[in-house]
């Protein structure tokens, strides 16, 4: 019983620090000294933005700094940087080392073939990525995860298993600052990266999955990364559907004058922890066993959550809030209704509001943040498979094996016609014959390959009009 009381007192690896964290600046701005304090803040922000403006030189007739001194200064940020470089680095080992699969039990439908990898982001930062392949080699489609704040991808390697089980290839990428990836651990300076490396990860899967669905696949924080993503259509045209899990859709602060406040804190002191901000969190799932196995992992952040950070999931989440009614990407929506993590309102408001043609949602009853998590995890999990399955039975989108395509791509070759793929979205493909016009098809990328086979297929030759 005092185990389980502990537990309770566990703090949320996700966004369950943001409401302390900004709490603690409300309560401060409401006495007389902190208001002191806030306006000469808020003067020096002022004097600091005067002093980078652009003004004219002056010629000084001073010394220049000492040799020692300008030695001292670039001795101290190359320690910070190699601190920092070390620290990723003994993540990435620890990332390497948690176990992917299962020992094997000798049921052939879990055996599955599994791998890690660097990916170098938009920014050129490595991402620690991991996947999971049926050992089969069926496919029916394949699941890209992003995790939530402050865990990573390893902690999804169960629900990778399952999802393999039923011929489904799984992807999973550590944002920067998470898991094995570059990054002060915990910190994210900008969602916006995170959204921009989950594009470009998932145009590099497509390129080497051609003609396989694929979907996206976000929890909490990253739920909201999922969801901005696919708001963007050359994104939205390569997925059929995203899954999210308790996503960040209304993050509010405890006081509307800490929104007006954290963009000038999270510029001046980006990286600044509120040392109390992680005090008595709330417990995000029902099973003891789960939470001692999060907060004992080394890989999960458990430090107070830095001011850009929280900044960037209030910025997120309002952007996202405002912009419902714009979203027209298949989705499928899981909330517990005692999330006291993110709100499931939010969810709920979400799948009232959006275009989307194909979109589901599921409350769970009693349910907390970690749905994956739970001690009904199986169930859970069973509810988004059957839900990509459905939407894989309903699409209009032509399906082909990757047999099918190698056998077109062949008999392209053997008339004598070159093919050019767009490598960039994976949206256009040209046919050039010799001797005739090019033709080219713009649209779904399954669609065009469609097409060549009805054209190329027969070896009949058509004319290209």
């Amino acid at each position: 019983m005092e185990t389980a009381m502990q537990v309770e007192e566990l703090t949320s690896g996700a966004s369950g620090r943001i409401i302390p964290l900004f709490r603690n600046v409300r309560q401060s701005l409401l006495s007389y000294d902190a208001f002191r304090k806030s306006f000469l803040l808020i003067y020096s922000f002022f004097v600091w933005i005067l002093l980078l403006l652009p003004r004219r030189r002056r010629l000084s007739t001073s010394p220049p700094s000492s040799p020692t001194v300008v030695v001292a200064s670039v001795k101290r940020r190359k320690f910070g940087l190699r601190r920092d470089e070390e620290d990723t680095l003994r993540r990435r080992v620890l990332a390497e080392a948690i176990e992917m699969v299962e020992e094997d039990t000798g049921d052939s439908n879990s055996r599955c073939h599994w791998s890690t990898s660097l990916f170098f982001g938009t920014r050129r930062n490595a991402l620690f990525c991991r996947s999971w392949f049926p050992a089969s080699g069926d496919l029916k489609g394949i699941l890209i995860i992003i995790h939530g704040l402050n865990e990573h991808s390893g902690r999804y390697a169960h629900f990778a298993k399952q999802l393999v089980s039923f011929d489904f290839g799984v992807y999973a990428m550590d944002w920067t600052g998470h898991g094995g990836s570059d990054g002060l651990h915990g910190y994210v300076p900008s969602l916006d990266h995170v959204v921009a490396d989950t594009g470009a990860f998932l145009e590099k899967i497509k390129l080497e999955n051609l003609g396989v669905p694929c979907f996206l696949f976000g929890h909490s924080t990253g739920g909201a990364v999922v969801l901005k993503a696919a708001s963007y259509p050359h994104i939205e045209e390569m997925l059929e559907g995203i899954i999210l899990t308790s996503p960040a859709l209304r993050v509010k602060p405890a006081h509307p004058i800490v929104g007006a406040v954290a963009p000038i804190f999270s510029l001046l002191a980006p990286r600044f922890q509120f040392k109390g901000a992680n005090k008595r969190g709330i417990p995000v799932s029902r099973d003891p066993a789960a939470l001692l196995a999060k907060y004992s992992d080394p890989l999960v952040y458990t430090g107070p959550i830095r001011v850009r950070t929280g900044h960037e999931i209030l910025r997120i989440s309002s952007y996202l809030t405002r912009n419902f009614k714009s979203i027209t990407v298949p989705f499928f929506v899981l909330h517990g209704t005692a999330d006291r993590v993110t709100d499931p309102l939010a969810s709920q408001d979400l799948y009232d509001e959006a275009a989307s043609k194909f979109k589901d949602i599921k409350l769970y009853e009693g349910f907390l943040h970690d749905l994956l998590f739970e001690p009904e995890r199986e169930e859970i999990a069973q509810d988004i498979i059957d839900w990509m399955e459905k939407r894989l039975n309903s699409s209009n989108v032509v399906e082909l094996r990757n047999s099918q395509l190698e056998l077109n791509l062949l008999r392209i070759r053997a008339r004598n016609c070159s093919v050019f793929c767009d490598r960039r979205w994976l949206r256009r493909v040209e046919i050039r014959d010799p001797g005739k016009k090019s033709r080219v098809w713009l649209g779904k990328f399954d669609t065009a390959e469609a097409a060549v086979i009805s054209d190329f297929g027969d070896g009949s030759g058509a004319a290209a009009q």
